[in-house]
């Protein structure tokens, strides 16, 4: 064993501390002098944390000393180069490479000519014809990376660089089709991955996290996948402390060890910075320890210091560990270009250079390109693939240089460069064979026991599902709220089930209720797991990412969540069970309870586990929700309850026996009636006294007879087993030979789905390779055909006269403003509530911006950039602001919002707007009303043009990419034409070089025309830095460094940094130097006084604050200027949002197609099962279960409405925080917005339900159906109203369907059908209320009434109540009292024995009992609508109140 390695503190480091995260040897390679040096110095403030007890680290020394460890005990090295030929990537294109947004009425129309042409094939022998075309985004190239090498990936957005990383890391499910040859160290791509796709990896752009996790238990979740087995790890370190090991380090070298115990967070949940995001993300690629490894984009987001430390990192475990590491960098300095062995340029997914990146520049000189000074070499390399960007060399021209994709292409491959590339491939491709079996050796002894030898898993199977268990368990605990919530309605639900119910008798009145509180406690806790839908769905992002890392098998998902559900799922039950069971008064059994409890819980697993499965199938909610929807509909109506199996039809018996709820259901009755014994009684007894008739015996007599199925003739008690064999063809004995059975084959049946779906029917979220565009109109044919025009003319003329970009960016002056205000802020502090108390993250800020000046605010990931940016645009709603934020020395008012723009990190727009649209919703709503709608379209137009998005004026928002999405945020901002201040919160993140320094020309051009423009900016180049007039430079804890004047060549800051020790080197990136000079980074900041205590004693500090005085006085001698909050009236608001809703609607043709889906299909099945209904006593009820589920209609509005709402209130909010529009006017435009869709689909339903069942049929005629379309159409609006409603008072999805089964089971208990009015009215209190208050009760009484008045009823031969009369008595003589008092007929009143009673003779004496009057149809329906408007009202109060957003 080597000795341990020493750092610079004297602190020792064993050479098997680190050996966990190199995982392989690897020779030692040439040392560089740009490895990163970690340092705890200075590490006092709040954001850096504690200082780090173990010193400082040297990263190459660690994994060294590592390597030396590992040798000696024998572990082998892993390298994998990587060789590709000819990779050509195909991915579908609609007409023209342009695929069109489908809208609602396409979407209708493709699907019935879809059906057609299908009906057509199967009757045609001549093959289908192929639709749609494609397109190549990747064309032929070749090029290896051996281990060890770094290759730089450049080129524009949409040039294939994503496309060749993904290529490369053999991820290739969203393309048509990949051609050409890619071999990883002689192993072909399918073989890699079968058994080895653990080894190649790709680390997406975006941040993909689990928010309620911290940093630490994300970071040991996939060290824990990942642990070596015994032979690939150290023997005297276990593979716990190891990754303990390997945490802490990767904490350290990325300078997080602060945030370790933070929420990683996301737009809704509180959590680390976007910066600190993005190194969590490197960090758990970082802990696959794969040998060739693609990094996405990997700094956006960071800035300048830290950028460089990460890609240091990388350098140096590329070096130590013999990785193959594949980066795309969109910007860089020159500090970052020199670590790497390759770069590799492409142009519209054309190779056009792949060499020595210190030959690169040289190369594209020598064809011809101008090389600006001082001009980084990506920015270079980059702008000569951008014909905006390029500029030709003196004395040459377009005729004598390569300026298109393919002969850019053809220049490379017969140059030098491109013949020694070939020829250095074929050599490299002869030597991999000697790496390929020792590589094969390492990957087998890095596996651990009863792991397949043929798998890409570091783990077995078990241990896999071990660690998913913990991180599921992990995460829903740490979701408190939602916890809390579950719980909480699952006790208050069953306390209000327990009360309705309350104290069950043992008699013939207590038969129905006792069995409908069972079946409503079965199907209430099934119900519940209706919600995994949404979070199956919602999961997909961060399982796809892991499972491409082949941490475990994507199976092991579902049996981790499983047993992670387990201890929360069987105590709520089993509070649930035990509250409904004791209240009730079910059988008082200790084995009848546990029975209960077993079957309700078995039965909610079964049903949990077919929404898991659905979730998982199924790659949109909106395909998932519709499949489970109308499950939710067969598995109730199948279960025994409304129809016993021996009455259901034919055709649908079939589905009872492939019901779980059916078996539950079974065992539950059988549980409780096995061993009970019902009195006959009350309404059962037939004839009987009542309505001051006496005659008849008050108990059951001789010539009486019980009506209660399964009844005894002459006996006053029915045994229940009687009563089940009877009513639902129940045997007591099957409970345990057939329903325990079979409900535990089907729970473990969808667990075997859930796994095989995972494993073999993978679906991921959608890709977003290609772009969607709006139809174009003629107005917007003519706007593209000018945008085009302009570009065109602009390119030649700078391919003519090769003109300065800046001139070509200079056009007429539309945004200047002679009436600018002056904002200044002292003072400025920012705290926020934590669990142990406050913490500071603005200390004590001063500056200003003046009109015509850029300033820039710049610091480290987490020093408060952001957060200063939200509390100087009074963005924040949490925490304490202290100081003064003025304009023109007044406190700001009620039109700051919308007199400022505010580009901020998240792009949030509506997904299914074009760029053009929602640009010109921006100015439409924030311009002044005055302005005329044709000038702000102009301006739209000018905008579109300054940011470069002629292409993508007609694209959906949805589909842009990164960059795109970034410049159109911008421009919806500048759009609004802000009158004092535009914020931008780094606003060339995610843009390549070229598109940056076009951005920042905009800007500048915007400031000179006198806007006042305050930007963070993270990684600038030295051309950029300098276009701005000020700087605010932040340290860690939101302390102000510095803030004053840039200077021409930055000499002012250089001279400010030299005046206290940091001298900036010639020809350094002063931006760059900055931040390393005050320690941003990774390495120790320059000189011994912390730099913030610099500023504060420098004569600087005291000018600004001077400087701040005068500003002040000279602008407060004029008039305070007061303004209306918004920039238009309400009405015009109303109209142009809702407008976008209406659009917004008919492009997502998903949401309401699935609608009318369920719409549909629930109606078709209902009224199969209660197909053709005659006028028979079991036809009556028959009437009033299918008018009953129409009840069912709100639960799943409320289901689909909730997310939509939910995600366009996040919209809301955002534009909202800008002064666009009201929320009145949201919650208005999202309610009329549907109003068409509300009545399109009750209009379905009711003409199914009418015409198939059979309606109409009594005194109100087909004509009174019309009542039952506009109760239908009321009822829709009240669903769609209550959705909104729970969404608008809900945090988060999960939440919000909790509330769905709560509130629909009380509506529909208490409104008189399933607990019956009679049952009620004897009652006083709550539960009267519940029923008058109920809009269910309003709607049976409207629709039934309706429906039975006049009915005539006959019953069928087993209907009929048989008794015998008394000796010498016919059976009108005996009965008729009680015939005349209570209704219905006598079927042989002459006859003077069997006399066959019906218990109803017309529909009235059938409502009349339940409280439902004819006469009252309409005051019920408009009730209803009274209801809907009560929903409406409140969905406004709470979307101006209630918008859980936490800033």
């Amino acid at each position: 064993m080597s000795s341990p390695g020493v750092d610079g503190n004297g602190y020792s480091w064993t050479g098997t501390e680190f050996h966990v995260l190199s995982r392989r040897l690897t020779h030692p390679s040439q040392r560089r002098d740009t490895e990163p040096v970690l340092s705890s110095e200075d590490l006092k403030d709040v954001e850096k944390g504690p200082p780090n007890s173990y010193g400082s680290f040297n990263l190459r020394d660690c994994l060294t000393s590592s390597n030396e460890a590992n040798k000696a005990v024998g572990i082998q090295p892993k390298h994998v180069g990587v060789t590709w030929e000819d990779l050509q990537v195909v991915v579908p294109a609609g007409k023209d490479h342009k695929t069109y947004i489908r809208t609602f009425d396409l979407h209708i129309l493709q699907n019935g000519l879809t059906l057609v042409r299908s009906v057509r094939r199967f009757f045609s022998r001549n093959p289908p014809a192929q639709d749609g075309g494609a397109k190549t985004i990747l064309n032929k190239c070749s090029g290896l990376a051996k281990p060890g090498e770094m290759i730089l990936v450049l080129g524009c957005p949409g040039s294939g660089c994503t496309t060749l990383l993904k290529a490369i890391a053999n991820q290739r499910d969203e393309y048509s089709s990949v051609h050409g040859e890619v071999c990883y160290g002689g192993t072909d791509a399918v073989e890699m991955g079968k058994t080895r796709k653990d080894e190649t990896v790709y680390n997406q752009d975006d941040d993909t996290h689990i928010a309620t996790l911290t940093v630490a238990q994300t970071l040991a979740f996939v060290l824990s996948t990942k642990t070596p087995g015994p032979k690939g790890g150290h023997p005297k370190i276990s593979g716990q402390d190891s990754d303990i090991q390997a945490q802490e380090m990767l904490l350290r070298m990325l300078n997080m060890s602060h945030v370790s115990d933070t929420l990683i967070g996301d737009e809704f949940v509180r959590g680390i910075s976007g910066g600190e995001r993005k190194r969590v993300s490197i960090a758990e690629m970082m802990s696959t320890g794969a040998p060739v490894q693609c990094w996405d984009n990997p700094t956006r987001g960071l800035d300048a210091s830290t950028a460089l430390d990460c890609v240091k990192s990388l350098r140096t475990m590329t070096d130590m560990l013999g990785q193959t590491t594949f980066v795309t960098l969109y910007q860089a300095g020159e500090g970052i270009y020199d670590l790497f062995d390759r770069v590799l340029v492409l142009d519209e997914g054309r190779q056009i250079y792949l060499g020595p990146p210190s030959q690169a520049r040289l190369y594209f000189e020598e064809l011809g390109f101008k090389s600006l000074p001082r001009q980084p070499t990506v920015d270079y390399l980059t702008g000569c693939t951008d014909p905006n960007e390029r500029q030709l060399c003196r004395g040459r021209s377009i005729a004598d240089v390569p300026s298109t994709p393919e002969a850019l292409e053809q220049a490379f491959r017969e140059s030098e460069l491109g013949f020694n590339l070939r020829k250095e491939l074929e050599d490299y491709k002869v030597s991999t064979k000697e790496y390929q079996e020792a590589s094969r050796r390492a990957v087998l002894l890095e596996k651990n026991s009863r792991v397949s030898k043929k798998g890409p898993y570091t783990l077995g199977y078990a241990r896999q599902v071990m660690a998913l268990a913990r991180r599921q368990f992990q995460m829903r605990l740490q979701d408190r709220f939602q916890l809390v919530t579950s719980f909480s309605l699952s006790v208050i639900l069953a306390i209000i089930i327990g009360a309705a119910f309350f104290d069950q008798k043992s008699t013939s009145n207590g038969a129905f209720t006792r069995t409908s509180v069972i079946f409503i406690t079965m199907l209430t806790s099934c119900l519940d797991a209706f919600g995994e839908l949404s979070i199956q769905v919602g999961g997909r992002g961060v399982l796809h990412k892991q499972t491409s890392y082949s941490l475990y098998r994507p199976s092991a998902l579902a049996l981790g969540n499983a047993l992670s559900d387990l201890p929360f799922s069987v105590v709520r039950v089993l509070v649930y069970d035990v509250i409904i069971y004791f209240m009730v008064n079910l059988r008082r059994s200790g084995d009848a309870f546990w029975t209960f409890h077993l079957f309700n819980y078995m039965v909610f697993l079964s049903i949990q586990g077919i929404f898991r499965t659905v979730g998982f199938f199924f790659s949109s909610y909106d395909a998932a929700f519709r499949l489970g929807a109308f499950l939710v509909t067969s598995l109730v109506l199948s279960t025994g309850y409304l129809i016993p199996v021996h009455q259901m039809k034919k055709w649908q018996f079939w589905t009872f026996y492939l019901n779980p709820m059916a078996y539950a259901f079974s065992g539950l009755m059988e549980n409780e009636y096995s061993e009970l014994n019902l009195t006959c009684d009350g309404s059962y007894v037939v004839p009987r006294n009542g309505f001051n008739v006496s005659k008849y015996s008050s108990s059951l007599g001789p010539n009486q007879v019980c009506t209660l199925l399964g009844a005894r003739p002459g006996s006053n008690t029915t045994p229940g087993r009687s009563y089940l064999l009877t009513a639902f063809d129940m045997d007591g004995g099957d409970i345990w030979r057939r329903n325990f059975i079979v409900l535990l084959g089907w729970m473990l049946f969808y667990q075997v789905t859930q796994i095989l779906i995972l494993d073999f029917f993978p679906r991921h979220a959608g890709s977003t390779f290609f772009r969607l565009f709006a139809k174009e109109t003629s107005e917007t044919r003519k706007l593209n055909d000018r945008l085009r025009e302009r570009k065109a003319s602009r390119l030649q003329a700078r391919t003519a006269d090769n003109v300065n970009p800046e001139i070509i960016a200079t056009r007429s002056d539309v945004t200047a403003s002679s009436d600018r205000g002056v904002f200044t802020w002292e003072g400025v502090s920012y705290h926020v509530p934590v669990s142990y108390g406050t913490q500071q993250l603005l200390s004590n800020v001063y500056g200003y911006v003046k009109p015509g000046t850029l300033t820039a605010l710049m610091g480290a990931s987490g020093a408060g950039k952001t957060t200063c940016l939200d509390v100087l645009a009074k963005r924040k709603n949490i925490g304490t602001v202290r100081g003064d934020i003025l304009v023109d020395g007044h406190l700001t008012g009620p039109d700051f919002a919308r007199s400022t723009a505010y580009a901020e990190q998240m792009d949030v727009h509506e997904g299914t707007a074009t760029v053009r649209e929602a640009m010109r919703f921006s100015a439409y709503l924030r311009q002044p009303f005055d302005v005329p709608k044709e000038e702000k379209n102009a301006y739209v137009e000018e905008m579109i043009e300054f940011l470069e998005l002629h292409d993508f004026a007609d694209a959906i928002v949805h589909n842009l990419g990164t960059e795109a999405r970034k410049r159109l945020t911008i421009g919806v901002e500048l759009a609004s034409k802000p009158g004092l201040l535009l914020f931008l919160d780094e606003p060339t993140s995610g843009l390549d070089a070229p598109s940056a320094q076009n951005l920042i020309r905009v800007l500048r051009r915007l400031a000179d025309q006198g806007q006042a423009i305050l930007c963070t900016v993270h990684q600038p180049s030295s051309l950029l830095f300098e276009s701005f007039d000020r700087l605010l430079l932040l340290e860690n804890g939101g302390h102000t460094v510095y803030f004053g004047d840039i200077g021409p060549d930055s000499c002012v800051v250089r001279e400010y940094f030299a005046r206290y020790g940091a001298v900036c080197p010639q020809g350094a990136n002063i931006a760059e130097y900055v931040l390393d000079a005050i320690g941003a980074g990774m390495a120790p900041r320059i000189g011994h006084r912390d730099w913030k205590d610099i500023w504060l004693d420098s004569p600087e500090f005291q000018l600004v604050k001077e400087e701040i005085r005068e500003l002040k006085r000279s602008a407060a001698s004029g008039q305070s200027k007061t303004a209306p909050t918004y920039a238009t009236p309400f009405l015009y608001q109303l109209t142009v949002v809702t407008k976008r809703t209406f659009v917004t609607l008919r492009r997502s043709p998903d949401y309401i197609f699935t609608r009318l889906f369920l719409h549909l299909s629930t109606s078709l099945f209902v009224s199969l099962v209660f197909f053709r209904l005659g006028r028979s006593q079991r036809d009556l009820q028959y009437r009033m279960f299918s008018i009953f589920w129409v009840t069912v209609l709100p639960s799943l509005l409320l289901n689909q409405v909730l997310p939509v709402f939910m995600a366009n209130r996040g919209i809301f909010v955002w534009e909202f925080s800008r002064g666009m529009y009201s929320p009145e006017v949201f919650a208005i435009a999202q309610m009329l917005g549907e109003l068409p869709y509300c009545i399109l689909c009750a209009t379905v339903y009711w003409i199914i339900m009418i015409f198939v069942q059979g309606f109409g049929q009594g005194s109100a005629g087909l004509g009174g159906t019309g009542l039952q379309l506009v109760v239908i159409i009321f009822v829709e609006l009240f669903g769609v109203s209550l959705g909104q409603l729970v969404a608008a008072i809900t945090p988060s999805v999960q939440v919000g369907i909790l509330l769905d089964p709560f509130i629909m089971v009380i509506l529909e208990i208490f409104c008189g059908v399933i607990i019956p009015y009679a049952d009620l009215a004897h009652t006083s209190g709550w539960r009267v209320w519940v029923y008058q208050l109920n809009p269910f009760t309003r709607l049976l009484s409207a629709m039934l009434s309706t429906e039975l008045h006049g009915l005539q009823i006959r019953c069928k031969p087993g209907e009929f109540a048989v008794f015998n009369p008394p000796p010498g008595q016919s059976c009108a003589t005996w009965a008729n009292d009680f015939v005349n008092a209570f209704g219905g007929y006598l079927e042989n009143p002459s006859d003077a024995q069997a006399c066959r009673y019906c218990q109803y003779k017309v529909g009235e004496e059938y409502i009349v009992p339940l409280n439902m009057f004819y006469e009252n149809r309409w005051r019920d329906a408009w009730i209803i609508f009274a209801f809907f408007g009560l929903n409406f009202v409140s969905t406004i109060a709470a979307s101006r109140f209630l918008r859980y957003t936490k800033r």
